[in-house]
């Protein structure tokens, strides 16, 4: 409310300001990289990405298919393919095999690289396999984005994710980690990218004493009422990544010998989690429920459960779209929910719904 309460007795209500500044510079700090934009949201994020990438009409951008569809509209938007590649089994992420074989086929098709850029995701939280997705991607001199929109605190190898590729898309919409009620970010450590993401976003207004335009641009900027709510919770960023944290442990500590019932793990101390949602997978074979009759219980308590996202290749509005598919994200798909996982949830609150959860699995 400091932030927000600055703004308006400042008169600083308009798409740039002190928050804005401040914002950015406290999301490059955290992440470890050099440079950040402060956008409308995630989704415009990854649209400037390409933008900068040069990405247009018959151009191929691989990306993960288990995901949200606001990682790949922005591909659709400039004209471009998707080209969905299917989940490992260790973190839901993309396959780094699946990867290769995509480019190599597509490369192999066309006669030459077809594809321009990757866009990885690292879904609720968990960090995909970044060893080896980049080095295929140097292999084949591909650029990286990571959409790191469900992951902001979460860490690859000690490395905040957003950091390790060419660029990266956060999130603040209201469901994230932390929120500025909408928004997203861009980051870098190639200060110049940002520097163009945040004209491009501006509508790439012409430094002149009057309105010139030399490019096509957009209204992407974050405005500064909102940039001082995200200021204020990235002082709060480690308190809710802890608070994640400890819900995924308590449902892990309290689910986990039941059969038929798993999670997501951490493959190894290379991966640390923010756990942004708790997510279990429920083999009906053992449990004899599925996790629609796990759903539809836990509504009935005003509990609310998601199912895990539907896979893009699986989607009506991308069937098209090339893929290289191995079962995985469908498999997830099938069996998998999200329990409630908010920051604000109370020890009576975790323990109300794990007795939902264990009545209707006893039953």
């Amino acid at each position: 409310m400091k932030y927000i309460n600055e703004a308006f007795e400042q008169n600083w209500i308009a798409p740039l300001g002190p928050n804005v500044d401040a914002f950015e510079k406290s999301l490059a700090n955290y992440c470890g990289v050099t440079s950040a934009a402060a956008l409308s949201s995630g989704s415009a994020a990854i649209h400037l990405a390409l933008v900068m990438l040069g990405i247009g009409q018959g151009d191929e951008v691989i990306a993960s298919s288990f995901t949200f569809s606001a990682t790949i509209n922005p591909i659709k938007y400039l004209g471009a393919t998707p080209v969905l590649v299917d989940s490992e089994r260790e973190t839901w992420n993309m396959d780094p095999e699946l990867l290769e074989k995509a480019i190599k086929d597509k490369r192999q098709k066309a006669k030459g690289q077809s594809v321009k850029a990757i866009i990885v995701v690292h879904l609720y939280g968990m960090p995909a396999k970044m060893d080896e997705i980049i080095e295929i991607a140097d292999k084949h001199e591909i650029p990286v984005i990571e959409d790191a929109a469900e992951a902001l605190g979460s860490r690859y190898k000690d490395k905040h994710v957003g950091s390790i590729g060419r660029m990266a898309v956060l999130s603040f919409n209201g469901n994230k980690i932390i929120t500025t009620s909408g928004g997203g970010a861009l980051i870098s450590n190639n200060k110049a990218l940002i520097e163009k993401a945040r004209f491009l976003s501006t509508q790439a207004r012409d430094r002149a004493p009057y309105y010139q335009h030399s490019e096509v641009g957009y209204n992407y900027r974050m405005s500064n009422v909102l940039a001082g709510i995200g200021r204020g919770q990235m002082e709060a960023i480690d308190l809710r990544v802890k608070q994640r944290r400890d819900n995924y442990e308590f449902y892990y500590q309290n689910l986990k010998d039941i059969p038929g019932i798993s999670f997501l793990k951490e493959p190894s101390d290379k991966f640390y989690s923010n756990r942004w949602l708790t997510t279990i997978l429920i083999d009906p074979d053992e449990t004899g429920i599925s996790c629609w009759d796990l759903q539809i219980e836990c509504k009935k308590e005003n509990i609310e459960t998601r199912p895990l996202w539907k896979p893009m290749h699986m989607q009506p509005v991308f069937s098209s779209c090339p893929s290289y598919i191995n079962g995985v994200s469908s498999g997830l798909f099938s069996q998998g929910l999200c329990l409630p996982s908010g920051s604000n949830m109370t020890d009576e609150d975790r323990e109300r719904i794990l007795e939902v959860i264990t009545k209707k699995l006893k039953r």
